[in-house]
């Protein structure tokens, strides 16, 4: 281990700012999170982080480190290449002061998602399959450390996106929603209307980032987009609709289920 750790992290806010340099002596067994506090207490000790758990479930640390989103408090020191390591704030947020950033998007679009709408109990309870329910206990991990947000060049390079994507982080609730045996709400229309599932090109780079594993991409969005498709441009589920007299629900329909 070397004797010596620098960090270059980023120092400034909405008006402009550089990475600063630290340098300090190496402790076995850090993680990034443990040095930027050791920073803040020696060096800098008007840094700015967020931080809570420090266990990787509060998903409040995210920051870019040597270029990629992880959880400050998850990176080990010593599984990162040798030399300076870069600490850098989520580059497609707002930036708030020097590793904070502002993610209140997320919580705006997290409001568009309908809730859970079940069916008025029956009596004796529910009755679900067990392999019903598994499919969406995968999508309950996330930690919302929107590090899938900060990557998805779909809202990352193009701010004008925000307005009417929704992101990885969403779709799989929208998907955790979707795929509920008990759930009543028809929201296919409202994801390819207003949220945006089809500007997804499904490069996996939100899958890659989790932290938790979970398979946005393959488990998420590609079954949503898979029924959203059905329901618009299927002619079999045309004609079952018209034969039974059903209809899909419109976005504004959809919104309002449940509330």
């Amino acid at each position: 281990m070397a004797a010596e750790v620098v960090m270059r992290v980023w120092r400034g806010d909405s008006s402009g700012g550089a990475f600063a340099e630290y340098r300090l002596p190496a402790q076995e067994g850090e993680v990034v999170l443990d040095v930027v506090h050791r920073i803040q207490a020696t060096q800098a000790g008007d840094l700015a982080c967020r931080w809570n758990c420090k266990a990787g479930k509060c998903g409040s640390c995210s920051a870019e480190i040597n270029g990629t989103p992880r959880l400050m408090c998850m990176t080990r020191m010593d599984q990162l290449p040798e030399g300076p390591v870069t600490v850098a704030p989520m580059r497609t947020f707002p930036i708030i002061r020097d590793l904070v950033t502002d993610v209140s998007f997320n919580f705006e679009v997290a409001k568009q998602v309908p809730p859970f709408a079940p069916p008025p109990r029956p009596e004796g309870g529910y009755r679900m399959a067990q392999v019903d329910i598994e499919r969406g206990q995968e999508f309950c991990k996330c930690i919302e450390c929107f590090m899938c947000q900060d990557v998805c060049h779909v809202i990352r390079d193009h701010e004008e996106n925000k307005a009417h994507y929704a992101g990885p982080r969403f779709f799989i609730r929208f998907a955790e929603l979707e795929m509920h045996p008990l759930d009543t709400n028809d929201r296919r229309e409202l994801l390819r209307q207003r949220e945006g599932l089809g500007l997804c090109n499904i490069t996996k780079c939100c899958t890659e980032v989790c932290p938790e594993h979970i398979k946005i991409t393959d488990n998420a969005i590609i079954p949503l987009k898979e029924r959203v498709v059905d329901a618009a441009y299927d002619p079999v589920a045309w004609l079952g609709r018209t034969i039974l007299r059903r209809r899909k629900a419109s976005p504004n329909e959809a919104a309002a289920h449940g509330r």
